[in-house]
C-alpha cells in the first residue's frame, strides 16, 4: 500500500526505524563481533553487552536472570504506565559453532560490504535481536499512544533445545510471559511463520555375538539387527496426518512464495513424519562379526501426528526386535498458532504495509522458542531476515531486509498494543 494510504502515525512510526538505519546496523554488527556459540554456551559476553543495549531505552526495567553457569537471560519491561496487554518480543542470545569451511570475512567481524552483514549468527539471530530492540526503544517514546507493557526476552539457551532459556524464563520470570509473542528468528519478509514441526530424537543399541567373518554361524551381527531397528524406524514415515483444514491450506496457499526460499519439497516435508538417521557406529574390522552397533535418529512430526501416536510407533517397531535396546533422548510437540489469529494478521498486515503486498503465512520446518511459549499458551509468530548460509561460511543478512523487518516489528507491536485504545488501531 502506498504510504500516503497509511495513518499519520504509522508513516512517523516508519520514518523513525529508517531514519535510525544507521544505528540498527551498527547494533547488528556489535553483536556480531561478540561470539557466543552453543556450544559451549557461554553467553556471559553478548549478554553484557545486549543489557547495556537494553539500559538505553527509556523506561526499560532490565533483569539478568542466570539459569546455569554462563547461561545468562535478559527480561526487559517496558510500561505504558496504564493497563492493557503484554506483547513479548523474544530473541536468543546463542548462536551456531563457527563450523568447518573457509571463510572470506572474519566469521566475528560483522563486516558491512555491499549491502550485506556478514558474520555467525547474523541471521540466527542477532539482526532480529537488533529489529527488536529497535522497536522497543521507538515505542518506548511513544508511551501515550498504547496501553500495557512490551517486554523484551533475549534468551542464553536456544541452540540446546531452550530448556535454560526462553523455557527456564517462562517456568521462573512471569514478565517473559505475555497474551502474544513475536520472535526475530530466521525466515523471510515474504513469509510469517506461524507453526512448527515437532521433534522426536532416539537412540538405538543393538548387541550381538562376536566371530570371526569366515565363521557367521558361530555369531550373531549386532549390525545386521540394528539394520532392523532402523528399517522399522523409517517405516514412522507412513505415519497418517491429520491436520486442521487451516494449516494445509495455508501451507499449500504458501508454496509458490515459500519453496523457492525454503527448497523444493517443504510443503511435502512440513506435512509428514521424516525420519533422518544422523549417526551409525559398529563394528572394528570386516572379517569380524561386530558384538554392537549403535544409531541415532532425528524425527520430525508434523501437525496432525500426536508425540504420544510417534512413541506408540516406536514401542510396536521396535520392542519385540531381539537384541536391541531404545530410548528417546528429546521430544516435543508439534505446534502452531492458528493462522488467523490477531498476532499473526497483524504481523501480515504491518509486512503489507512496509512491502505494499502482503506476506504468505506458513509453518517452519526448523524450531524456535516460539514452539517453546507456544507450549505455555501463548500465541506466538516468527518474522525475521532471510538466513544466507546459515550455519555455513559467510552466514549474512540483507540490510535492506534488515531495516524492514525491524519496521514490521515496531508496526506489529505498536498495533497489538494500541487495539484497545480509541482511534489508534490501524
Amino acid at each position: 500500500m502506498p504510504a500516503s494510504d497509511l495513518s499519520p502515525f504509522h508513516d512517523r512510526l516508519i520514518n523513525a526505524v529508517e531514519a535510525g538505519r544507521d544505528d540498527l546496523v551498527e547494533t547488528t554488527r556489535r553483536l556480531v563481533r561478540i561470539g557466543s556459540p552453543n556450544p559451549p554456551g557461554d553467553v556471559t559476553t553478548i549478554a553484557e553487552a545486549a543489557s547495556a543495549l537494553l539500559a538505553e531505552i527509556p523506561g526499560a526495567r532490565v533483569r539478568r536472570y542466570e539459569s546455569a553457569p554462563g547461561i545468562v537471560n535478559l527480561v526487559a519491561v517496558i510500561s505504558s504506565g496504564r493497563p492493557g496487554r503484554r506483547l513479548v518480543l523474544n530473541g536468543h542470545l546463542d548462536t551456531f559453532p563457527i563450523g568447518e569451511g573457509a571463510w572470506s570475512v572474519p566469521p566475528l567481524g560483522g563486516e558491512l560490504r555491499e549491502g550485506r552483514i556478514y558474520g555467525r549468527g547474523v541471521s540466527d539471530m542477532k539482526a532480529g535481536i537488533a529489529s527488536s530492540l529497535t522497536a522497543a526503544r521507538i515505542l518506548a517514546g511513544h508511551t501515550d499512544r498504547w496501553t500495557g507493557e512490551l517486554v523484551v526476552t533475549l534468551a542464553g539457551d536456544e541452540e540446546n533445545m531452550g530448556s535454560l532459556g526462553a523455557r527456564w524464563l517462562l517456568e521462573h520470570v512471569p514478565e517473559a510471559s505475555g497474551d502474544a509473542m513475536l520472535c526475530g528468528d530466521v525466515g523471510s519478509p515474504t513469509v510469517v511463520r506461524f507453526g512448527e514441526k515437532g521433534l522426536c530424537w532416539v537412540e538405538i543399541e543393538a548387541e550381538g555375538q562376536p566371530a570371526h567373518g569366515a565363521h557367521v554361524h558361530k555369531g550373531l551381527n549386532a549390525i545386521d539387527r540394528l539394520r532392523d531397528a532402523l528399517d522399522a524406524l523409517k517405516r514412522l514415515e507412513d505415519l497418517p496426518v491429520d491436520a486442521p483444514a487451516e494449516v494445509s491450506a495455508a501451507i499449500a496457499a504458501s508454496k509458490p512464495v515459500s519453496e523457492p526460499l525454503s527448497g523444493v519439497g517443504e510443503a511435502d516435508t512440513l506435512q509428514r513424519v521424516t525420519v533422518n538417521i544422523g549417526t551409525v557406529q559398529g563394528g572394528i574390522s570386516p572379517n569380524l562379526v561386530p558384538a554392537a552397533a549403535t544409531a541415532a535418529a532425528d524425527i520430525r512430526i508434523p501437525v496432525g501426528v500426536t508425540l504420544e501416536a510417534v512413541e506408540a510407533a516406536l514401542h510396536d517397531g521396535l520392542d519385540g526386535l531381539d537384541g536391541v535396546r531404545w530410548r528417546i533422548i528429546r521430544s516435543y510437540p508439534a505446534s502452531f498458532t492458528p493462522p488467523g489469529h490477531e498476532i499473526v494478521q497483524r504481523t501480515v498486515e504491518a509486512t503489507r504495509r512496509v512491502f505494499g503486498a502482503a506476506p504468505v503465512t506458513n509453518m517452519r520446518v526448523g524450531a524456535s522458542d516460539a514452539r517453546i511459549y507456544r507450549m505455555f499458551g501463548i500465541p506466538s509468530v516468527v518474522f525475521g531476515c532471510t538466513p544466507f548460509n546459515m550455519g555455513a561460511p559467510d552466514e549474512y543478512i540483507l540490510v535492506d531486509e534488515l531495516v524492514a523487518v525491524a519496521k514490521v516489528h515496531t508496526l506489529t507491536a505498536f498495533d497489538f498494543l494500541a487495539e484497545a485504545q480509541e482511534g489508534t488501531a490501524p
